[in-house]
Order: structure tokens, then C-alpha cells, then sequence
């Protein structure tokens, strides 16, 4: 018996991505703006509370890619990303070639910057991550980010192996993949 249509997937590629990053930097607003090209200003969500620590490591396993967001107009949740997030990545990532993004947030708050865009880019040379600063608010980068990430993934090996199976297809609608690596972001 044939699968009806409605049984089929509707994607070509499944991928678990993960969102890091201190409370209140726009994760949720920055998937939210990809998801439904909309933009609240949210409160606080609970992913990232100390309460829900037990859960991390399954969070991380398994993951393909991984973005890493900071608020460019705080500090802190820059400096976090080397002292609390890379050190998470490291202990519970089951990945190795887990492809992870650096993803700046709020640039359309310029004038209240405390972390210029250099420094994102030293932090993701470093890191070895991709790299964009972009804004919820003002859809700045924003589907960049997604699809630089997801497009990255897609030059991985071994992270297709794992994702649904299918033809290698351009996903985007709008643009095709990059001819080469160095049209890429990566640093």
C-alpha cells in the first residue's frame, strides 16, 4: 500500500540545531523572527535557568549545529560565551563536527554597543565558528544566520549521515548555495 501524501515528510532534511546563550540576549526572538517573520519583545524564557540543568546534556547530543548568541549591548553575556557556553559545548557536544555559529545580537541598539563586531570575530576565529551580528527587531541577518548555518551543515559528511535521508537539494528558495568555501562567513 502506497503512503498517502499526507503521511510524507515535508522536508528533505531534519536537523537538531541548539540556540546558547544567557537569558535575554533574543534567542527566542530570533527564531521566532525566522519562523514567522515576526517580532515581540519577550520576556525571559526558562530554557537557560539553573533549574534545568539536568537536562543540558541531552540537549547537546546529537546536535548538528549550534548557535551561540550574545546581546552586543552587554557585556557579560559576551564574556559568558568563553567562560559557560564553549565549556558546555565541550563537555556535553557528542558531535565533534558539530558546526557552531557565533551569532551577535541587537545591532539596531548601535549607539548602546559595549562589544564591537571585531571582537565577535576574534572570539569566532578562535572558536573555529561562523560569525554574523544581526538583529531580531529589525530582521537584520537574521535569515543569514539560519541558512549560513544549515548550508554549512550540508558541506558536512558526516553530519548529512545523520540527518533524514535524500538527494542533496537547494532548501532556500531564494538563493542557491555558495560555488565555493570562500563565499562563506566562516573565519
Amino acid at each position: 500500500m502506497d503512503p498517502s501524501p499526507s503521511s510524507q515528510p515535508e522536508f528533505d532534511y531534519l536537523f537538531k540545531l541548539l540556540m546558547i546563550g544567557d537569558s535575554g540576549v533574543g534567542k527566542s526572538s530570533l527564531l521566532l523572527r525566522f519562523t514567522s517573520d515576526s517580532f515581540e519583545d519577550l520576556s525571559p524564557t526558562i530554557a537557560g535557568q539553573e533549574r534545568f540543568r539536568t537536562l543540558t546534556s541531552s540537549y547537546y547530543r546529537g546536535a548538528q549545529g549550534i548557535i551561540m548568541v550574545y546581546d552586543v549591548t552587554r557585556r557579560d553575556t559576551f564574556t559568558n560565551l568563553s567562560d559557560v557556553w564553549a565549556k558546555e559545548i565541550d563537555l556535553y557536544s557528542t558531535n565533534q563536527d558539530c558546526i557552531k555559529m557565533l551569532v551577535g545580537n541587537k545591532v539596531d541598539k548601535e549607539i548602546e554597543r559595549t562589544v564591537s563586531k571585531k571582537e565577535g570575530i576574534d572570539f569566532a576565529r578562535e572558536y573555529g565558528c561562523l560569525f554574523l551580528e544581526c538583529s531580531a527587531k529589525t530582521r537584520v541577518n537574521v535569515e543569514q544566520c539560519f541558512e549560513e548555518l544549515v548550508l554549512k551543515i550540508l558541506e558536512t559528511p558526516s553530519l548529512l549521515a545523520e540527518s533524514s535521508a535524500g538527494l542533496k537539494k537547494n532548501i532556500f528558495k531564494q538563493k542557491a548555495p555558495p560555488a565555493d568555501a570562500s563565499t562563506s562567513s566562516c573565519c
